[in-house]
């Protein structure tokens, strides 16, 4: 059999890749198999460990590549918004879809990781890589609260984050009944109210 050339040898590491991040949000990180990926990137099974070491390996890189996806998306909604209120909908209307709970493969790592890293040592290189993705994806949206305190944004953000993740968690877990497309309107509602955005107050007098 001819030796894979380096070119395609990239190129398949990126497809198993690619196939890794999608399934890993479809089904979590430890709801699959080599088996299941290679499939799914249209290679042989004995061609896995050619491009690494181990399955924790690949689901290291492919939860990294899941976030980087994530940040770039909300950055590009962030850049094309004309100001920080504006760019805060941006990030929540989308996230509080039904198009998004539809779509686990192409949605939030957040909710597709955090039941596996329930069970993850503190420690392991998966966690870390779900922590520091995490920590980004805040920083991220505590850009955009207005509260004039950076300490207030970053309240703000793990609050009104952690409220996203938990609706868009919920609807999943209830898909197909009236209370799934409750869940998304009640959190969506509530973000979006004018009340939710913290502006900073006036001056003192």
């Amino acid at each position: 059999m001819p030796r894979v050339s380096r070119a395609q040898a990239d190129l398949n590491r990126e497809t198993i890749v690619d196939a890794a991040t999608r399934l890993f949000r479809e089904r979590g990180l430890h709801g699959i198999s080599v088996i299941d990926v290679m499939a799914a990137a249209g290679l042989t099974h004995g061609g896995f460990y050619g491009h690494f070491e181990s399955k924790e390996a690949l689901a290291r890189e492919a939860g990294g590549r899941a976030f980087q996806q994530s940040g770039e998306r909300w950055n590009a909604w962030i850049a094309e918004s004309a100001d920080k209120n504006s760019a805060r909908r941006a990030l929540i209307e989308p996230y509080l879809s039904a198009a998004s709970r539809d779509n686990p493969g192409a949605s939030c790592p957040v909710v597709a990781f955090a039941g596996d890293m329930c069970h993850e040592a503190a420690g392991s290189g998966l966690r870390q890589t779900f922590n520091e993705g995490l920590d980004r994806l805040l920083q991220t949206f505590g850009s955009l609260m207005q509260t004039g305190d950076a300490a207030q944004d970053r309240q703000q953000a793990l609050v009104q984050f952690s409220l996203m993740v938990g609706a868009l968690t919920l609807a999943r877990a209830t898909q197909g009944e009236p209370l799934s497309d409750e869940i998304l309107a009640a959190a969506l509602k509530f973000l979006t109210a004018e009340k939710a955005v913290d502006k900073p107050g006036p001056a003192p007098a």
